[in-house]
């Protein structure tokens, strides 16, 4: 039972940085790995990062390359997400998304629970 809130709606000129963030809320968000996936344009949903319940264990889509970066709060159960050197590639509708496992997750599959999604926008 947990409810995922987004927050952090962006539009940034490319080579910007912005940040989002996830609200996590029930009795057992402390047990679940969150973590985000993005949907372009025409595009399939793809993932982008994770973490894990304890906040010691990352996963990163292929495409991050370094430029974002996961953390999490367990004290107020928020996730955020802080992408840097953006491009207009990444513009993208953005998911929070957690899953029962504590350990780090890549795959739509495993996700139990989704959020609305947050829309990021990069562009000239």
């Amino acid at each position: 039972q947990v409810q995922l809130v987004e927050s952090g709606v962006g539009s940034i000129q490319p080579v910007g940085s912005l940040r989002l963030s996830c609200a996590a809320s029930g009795r057992t968000e402390s047990s679940h790995s969150i973590g985000w996936f993005r949907r372009a344009p025409g595009k399939e949903r793809e993932f982008v990062a994770s973490i894990s319940a304890s906040g010691m264990s990352t996963s990163y889509g292929a495409f991050v390359k370094g430029r974002f970066i996961i953390n999490r709060n367990n004290v107020n159960n928020t996730v955020s997400l802080r992408m840097s050197t953006l491009r207009p590639e990444d513009t993208a509708v953005y998911y929070c998304a957690a899953a029962r496992t504590s350990a780090v997750f890549v795959d739509e599959s495993d996700i139990d629970y989704w959020g609305r999604g947050t829309l990021v926008t990069v562009s000239s």
